[in-house]
């Protein structure tokens, strides 16, 4: 990169420092939410929604819990305006749901907007223009007292056909291009529109704040918001508002900041879909205050339906690594972040203690719809004993020995290693059932008998070994001791039987049950067998048997 020098900083710090956002740790609450993916969004998509797409989508975010849902630009186009008159005239805004209305602050403009409005009744009427030194110079070629005469100017004729109207509508001003303005300069074109508006407690008044263009790292951002609400006239009965875009990828470390610097609402969209790179996520933002135990206000428990509409609504598709939602968020593949969080899962059943701390987690993937053994532990080549040993035992009933658990987990390597696929849980249990499940090849139990004699038991073990059939008779201090002892005889081999694990599958009385058995050959390897049966001296010796014929 050889031309850095052709950029320069297009942001202004404050006049005096604000940096008391800094102190705090977290936000603490949920901020006003409003979702401009009507307008925002839908102006972002390369085919914009029709008008079915945009009821439906207006629904969907009603159902998620916004309150304020900006509904479009109605003066902008035909169908922005009839959007919003279906709306208002088929009775689908619920009471307690105000729609947000943007316009320029131009008088034609403005009017076309207010007849766009008529018979809502809860309406934001949301006016603004650009401040920025940029716009200024080189788009408006106007002066400050030019600008702030714009904004001064629609701010009058928002209230003069608000009067006029009879209605109570709630106003918004937004100076557009906030970060590439001088904060002295915003301060003074917002407290003007201010004095035009004189706020109340019962009718507040937004100040939105918008990052039109990220110019900054977010701490400058926050000294800006910081300043702004610390210097704003009647602040108790304004609420600051913030609109991040994410040119610089901080769109959401922006919004954090800002509230921590005293801004009480954010405007964003659902994913982050917006123009260049987007709007704030607020699906991020929410989750981000969930994991920290504050209530976000939002519901986002059915995820996957709400990304299924979304997709299907805007012909965008959500990428897999899209935080909290996206289809790889919660998938370990790693060994080391398998076992962990097998490991935690275990620690949350055990103690059951009052938080969620799972390694690697940091919700609840139940909390947002999601599935363990769909969502959770995702096995291919990466993966380890941990991953499997989880998927076995919490999809399939089997409490594998630590060390047979990482055998399985090097056979199921090998295998999605080959193929260069991801293994399903049903893959992973077949694989179990084939390797290590009463595997009878080349070494085959057909029949054993036992009798107790001289304190000691002796069995008659008729087996065969690569189609050869003998009977065979041996004792041993107990019945699987026994039949390994007359294996050892008969055909020579070299083995020591190191582990013995046995469990019941299901809770019955015809239940089934599995035994593991380990054996230690002469080169100190290990090899291992399971054995499934009514009857757990069968079980226990189809284990050993597939373990010696896993040799």
């Amino acid at each position: 990169m050889k031309n850095c020098s052709k950029y320069k900083r297009q942001y202004f710090m404050p006049p005096v420092k604000c940096m008391k956002w800094a102190e705090k740790e977290y936000v603490d609450k949920a901020p006003v939410w409003c979702s401009v993916d009507l307008r925002d969004g839908n102006q972002a998509l390369v085919i914009p929604m029709n008008l079915e797409q945009k009821v439906e989508f207006f629904k969907l975010l009603v159902e998620i819990g916004f309150k304020e849902i900006e509904v479009g630009f109605p003066a902008a186009s035909e169908t922005e305006y009839t959007f919003l008159r279906k709306l208002i005239e088929e009775n689908l805004i619920p009471d307690d749901v105000t729609i947000q209305v943007l316009t320029q602050a131009r008088e034609h403009i403005i009017k076309k907007t207010f007849e766009a409005v008529k018979g809502a009744k809860n309406v934001i009427v949301h006016v603004y223009n650009s401040t920025s030194l940029a716009q200024r110079e080189q788009v408006f070629r106007k002066s400050k007292e030019e600008v702030l005469k714009i904004a001064v100017e629609g701010a009058k004729l928002l209230k003069q056909l608000t009067e006029e109207a009879g209605e109570n509508y709630r106003f918004e001003y937004s100076p557009e291009s906030f970060t590439g303005t001088e904060p002295e300069y915003a301060l003074e074109v917002c407290n003007a529109v201010l004095d035009i508006w004189q706020p109340t407690a019962d009718r507040k008044p937004i100040i939105n704040l918008p990052v039109t263009v990220e110019h900054s790292m977010p701490h400058v951002y926050a000294s800006q918001i910081e300043y702004m609400c610390e210097n704003l006239k009647y602040r108790e009965n304004v609420i600051v508002s913030l609109h991040p875009h994410n040119d610089r990828g901080c769109g959401v470390a922006d919004s954090e900041m800002g509230l921590l610097a005293g801004a009480d609402r954010i405007e964003g969209t659902l994913f982050g879909n917006g123009e260049r790179t987007g709007n704030v996520d607020i699906i991020t933002l929410a989750l981000n205050m969930y994991s920290q135990g504050v209530e976000p206000n939002l519901d986002f428990t059915n995820m996957s339906a709400i990304c299924e509409k979304y997709e299907e609504f805007t012909g965008m598709k959500i990428s897999e690594r899209s935080p909290y939602c996206g289809a790889l968020v919660f998938a370990a593949f790693s060994g080391s972040h398998q076992d962990a969080i097998a490991k935690g899962m275990h620690w949350l059943d055990e103690k059951k203690p009052e938080h969620w701390t799972v390694p690697y987690l940091p919700i609840d993937p139940k909390d947002v719809g999601r599935n363990y053994d769909a969502d959770v532990i995702r096995i291919n080549s990466q993966s380890g004993k941990g991953g499997v040993g989880y998927i076995l035992e919490t999809k399939y009933g089997l409490n594998l020995p630590a060390k047979m658990r990482e055998a399985m987990g090097y056979t199921a390597k090998a295998v999605s290693d080959h193929t260069q696929k991801e293994l399903l849980p049903e893959q992973i249990f077949e694989l179990f059932k084939k390797t290590f499940e009463n595997v009878t090849s080349p070494l085959k139990i057909h029949s054993v008998h036992f009798q107790q004699k001289d304190g000691g038991i002796t069995t008659q073990v008729t087996s065969s070994f690569n189609g050869r059939e003998v009977t065979i008779e041996a004792a041993g201090n107990g019945r699987l001791n026994a039949v390994s002892n007359a294996l050892k005889k008969e055909y020579g081999f070299q083995y020591d039987l190191i582990t013995y694990q046995e469990h019941a599958l299901e809770q019955s009385s015809s239940s089934k049950a599995i035994a593991y058995v380990g054996i230690r050959k002469p080169d100190g390897s290990l090899a291992w067998g399971a054995g499934v049966d009514p009857d757990i001296i069968r079980a226990s010796i189809d284990a050993l048997v597939t373990a010696i014929n896993n040799r």
